[in-house]
């Protein structure tokens, strides 16, 4: 996805425009049926225009839908970790994003290739990993600063990334990097205070 055009000017409407393309998209991945971008900018009710300043490719597009149908929002995942202790949501969040990342590893793994090869100067992955720890920290007497800090370095140790750099570059299993990759946050925690 284009994070260059979403990220500038009426940033509400285009999330909306966003999620318009990105259902209409999972329509046709549940219906098993072949698609182009045109396909899904007449479903969505855009512009062939508009869809080609979101998505650079069909690929790309499939790829992010096929993963975002089964994903929860950040608000739906804070709501299943409701109760618990900052430090426990945190770790809730992680443990989310990390078995996501590996039960998908395959879907994930192509998506990112299609990602990082898509013609946009500036892709952002991992907005709902942020989002998440941000509703995490929102009632907190935190500043503003330090839960952006804390939500960017946190980030670091969720998701699809590190699991490919644990096991691809230091040869983990997925057990071990799930366990690494916990003891790096518990490490993180420990050193903002969260107990």
């Amino acid at each position: 996805m284009n994070e260059d055009y979403i990220n500038t000017g009426r940033s509400n409407q285009k999330q909306s425009t966003r999620d318009k393309i990105l259902k209409s998209t999972h329509d046709f991945l549940k219906g098993g049926l072949d698609f182009s971008l045109e396909d899904v900018a007449f479903k969505a009710g855009v512009s062939r225009a508009t869809i080609y300043r979101y998505y650079s490719n069909v690929d790309v597009l499939a790829s992010e839908a096929s993963l975002d149908i089964n994903t929860l929002s950040p608000e739906e995942l804070i709501e299943t970790l409701k109760g618990q202790s900052l430090k426990d949501t945190i770790l809730g969040i992680q443990d989310y994003f990390n078995l996501l990342a590996i039960e998908n590893e395959n879907a994930f793994r192509k998506y990112l290739s299609f990602n990082l090869a898509s013609t946009s100067s500036e892709s952002t992955r991992g907005a709902r990993r942020e989002k998440a720890l941000q509703l995490a920290f929102k009632n907190t007497d935190f500043a503003t600063k330090e839960k952006n800090e804390m939500s960017h370095i946190f980030t670091l140790l969720m998701g699809i990334e590190p699991i490919i750099i644990s096991k691809d570059v230091s040869g983990l299993s997925n057990h071990e990097a799930l366990g690494q990759l916990k003891k790096g946050l518990l490490l993180m925690l420990e050193n903002f205070g969260i107990k």
